[in-house]
């Protein structure tokens, strides 16, 4: 399979008037194309960073970041989506950012739209809907510029677990429909399990991968995979790697 994205040696180092920190050493791991990727960390380890490293919003101190002219779209933990704005107008946002709100940029996207239940939707301003529709729209925007990998920063976090578990579903669902690519940062273990092909485990920062999973299970929706007796066994081994 086609590379996406590699860290080779990668580090980074952030400076303030108290003294540096090291977030991140000597990473290295790939992701290809295709693939749902997860990484999971302990709390602080500098996972974002890592999101931030692969769209490119901040230079790595040392080693390099590869990603072979690929496009990157990154969903945040919170939806964001601007309460001025309809959700029409806000799925059109990345195209007017890129400049690249052409007629037929605007109809794939609402095409993305009604594919996926948004379509009586997108009159409607962010605060008529519930949490779960918010972060399915944030989707949407972020596939409307089409891009070759999704970046996924707990995107989950903010809701309530029972939304939690309905919308990992739906999201998980659009991404393999629309065959993206996706690198998930979640801190949540389970949350893991039910969408990855392959798991990367980080250590205490400064972050370094200490362990890769390549998981194999027969079915393919969270939900399902979470019914799965193997689940309780893959809970268990990243639970004692995250907690050496």
């Amino acid at each position: 399979m086609k590379e996406v994205l590699r860290f080779e040696n990668v580090s980074m180092h952030y400076h303030s008037k108290q003294g540096e920190t090291v977030a991140v050493e000597n990473m290295n791991f790939s992701v290809s194309e295709g693939e749902f990727v997860a990484i999971i960390g302990p709390s602080g380890c500098g996972k974002t960073t890592l999101l931030s490293l692969a769209a490119g919003l901040l230079p790595p101190t040392g080693g390099e970041v590869k990603t072979n002219g690929c496009t990157f779209g990154y969903m945040l933990q919170k939806d964001e989506l601007f309460p001025w704005r309809t959700i029409e107008k806000n799925i059109f946002l990345p195209l007017e950012i890129k400049r690249k709100n052409t007629p037929e940029n605007r109809e794939r996207a609402l095409a993305l739209a009604e594919k996926y239940g948004l379509k009586q939707f997108l009159k409607n301003y962010p605060s008529s809907l519930s949490g779960g529709m918010r972060q399915r729209a944030a989707l949407i925007r972020t596939l409307a510029v089409d891009p070759d990998v999704l970046l996924l920063d707990e995107p989950f976090s903010a809701l309530d677990y029972q939304t939690r578990l309905s919308v990992c579903d739906d999201v998980y669902r659009i991404i393999r429909s629309e065959k993206k690519t996706a690198l998930l940062i979640t801190h949540d273990i389970s949350e893991a399990i039910s969408v990855a092909d392959k798991i990367f485990v980080l250590s205490h920062r400064p972050a370094q991968v200490v362990a890769t999973h390549a998981l194999d299970f027969p079915e393919h929706e969270p939900l399902k995979r979470r019914e799965n007796k193997e689940f309780s066994k893959w809970f268990e081994i990243l639970w004692r790697e995250l907690n050496v």
